[in-house]
């Protein structure tokens, strides 16, 4: 956590990954995030992964630092509460961010009427406004095709979400480039992306759509390889698995001094007529390349690997499972200052992390929990709503709202 945005406020409805991600990584900075729930959970209430009590370890990581509020969202007061949250004045206030856009009642058009500063970012499934998650762009887009090993047909997904996590860092962009477009010029914004079109994009920056219409071979699958250059994957004597990286020159020749095989690799060149200081060379004999270094790495244990390569600059990891990574590796510990050890009830107890990035104007501050389901539903209603007592009460008597404090020693009439 940091100050670097303390003051602004904005307000988040959302659901799945990309625009939690977003309000979570604002909060981080200093923002005050306000989520507003249904009553009872929106959909990421009981995502998976779950702890042993069955809450959600997923709300608990996308919701840090944020304040909840839980409304009836489809009741008329409940969508009128909602309308001046969101409008709700202020300088630095005024900012909407969701994927869950409703026409007529939560869209820029309809909220800019009761606020015409109004910032709005939209998330959407595709442009055309179909839904899709990460799980659906991903093999819309051919990356699936191009992901396993070599001698694999089908195609195959991946575990992490990479368009969202993409997407909800452009949302981010994009909500601070209206904010300082209205702080020049005192005009609201409405801005809308995609998620495929986040991907469809990224795919572009990467060559990728270049390459798929350029060229007549369409790109293949290939295993732990990197793709253009040479990194592999090789078993150690401990049986241990590690990732060593070839990309640079630097990191080519430091390979190759550690695993003493510069006369094979000379050979290599030599036999085939081709300088592996190229690194596409590199990845066009990679095969020949793993068949000189895998003896080395078959005849020396992990740790012994780890203080040649540590020594001589090489790049390269180990294997791990994120249970091991967890236990071993001490960048996902509180000696790294972006985490602490929190306990959670319901949770446990386990690193938390806060925000990756250190201002050198701002200092770190320690990550905060996710709110209990509406938890600040009283407090938003009091100081962004500004309702009186007597009309907070009842909307909580109405069951407009909702909240795991507001009964406890107080009376609602």
């Amino acid at each position: 956590m940091t100050d670097v945005l303390k003051g602004m406020r904005i307000v988040e409805g959302s659901a799945f990954v990309a625009v939690p991600l977003a309000g979570m990584t604002l909060a981080q900075m200093g923002a005050d995030v306000i989520r507003f729930d249904r009553i009872g959970g929106g959909l990421d209430a009981g995502r998976w992964p779950v702890a042993p009590s069955g809450q959600s370890l997923f709300w608990a990581g996308m919701n840090k630092g944020k304040r909840s509020i839980a409304v009836d969202m489809k009741s008329p007061e409940g969508k009128e509460l909602i309308t001046r949250i969101i409008t709700a004045p202020g300088e630095d206030a005024g900012m909407f961010l969701t994927n869950l856009r409703v026409r007529g009642w939560m869209d820029h058009e309809t909220l800019s009427q009761h606020r015409r500063d109004l910032i709005m970012v939209t998330l959407m499934g595709d442009r055309h406004g179909r839904p899709q998650v990460d799980y659906t762009v991903n093999p819309a887009l051919g990356i699936p095709d191009m992901t396993g090993p070599e001698e694999y047909e089908g195609p195959v997904a991946n575990a992490l979400p990479a368009w969202d996590l993409v997407a909800g860092n452009m949302v981010v962009s994009a909500l601070l480039a209206a904010e300082r477009h209205r702080l020049r010029t005192g005009e609201g914004q409405d801005v809308e992306l995609s998620l495929k079109d986040v991907a469809a994009a990224t795919l572009g920056h990467l060559g990728m759509i270049g390459d798929a219409v350029v060229n007549d071979a369409p790109r293949g699958k290939a295993g732990n390889a990197l793709y253009g250059a040479y990194g592999q994957d090789f078993v150690c004597a401990d049986g241990k698995r590690i990732m060593v990286i070839g990309l640079t020159a630097r990191q080519w020749s430091g390979l190759v001094k550690v695993t003493e095989t510069a006369d094979q690799m000379a050979a290599l060149e030599a036999r085939t007529g081709k300088d592996l200081k190229d690194e596409g060379v590199r990845w066009a004999l990679r095969q020949e390349i793993t068949h000189i270094l895998k003896p080395w790495f078959a005849q020396h244990p992990g740790p012994r690997i780890s203080q040649q390569f540590d020594a001589a600059g090489v790049t390269w990891s180990q294997f791990r499972s994120v249970k091991e990574a967890v236990a071993e590796d001490t960048d996902l510990s509180p000696d790294n200052p972006m985490f602490e050890q929190l306990h959670q009830p319901g949770l446990g107890t386990f690193p938390v992390p806060g925000s990756p990035m250190s201002f050198s104007r701002h200092a770190r501050k320690s990550p905060q929990k996710a709110p209990d389901l509406g938890a600040h539903t009283e407090e938003i209603l009091g100081d962004v709503v500004r309702m009186t007592d007597a009309e907070i009460a009842r909307l909580f008597d109405t069951g407009v709202v909702q909240s795991p404090n507001y009964a406890v020693g107080r009376s609602a009439a």
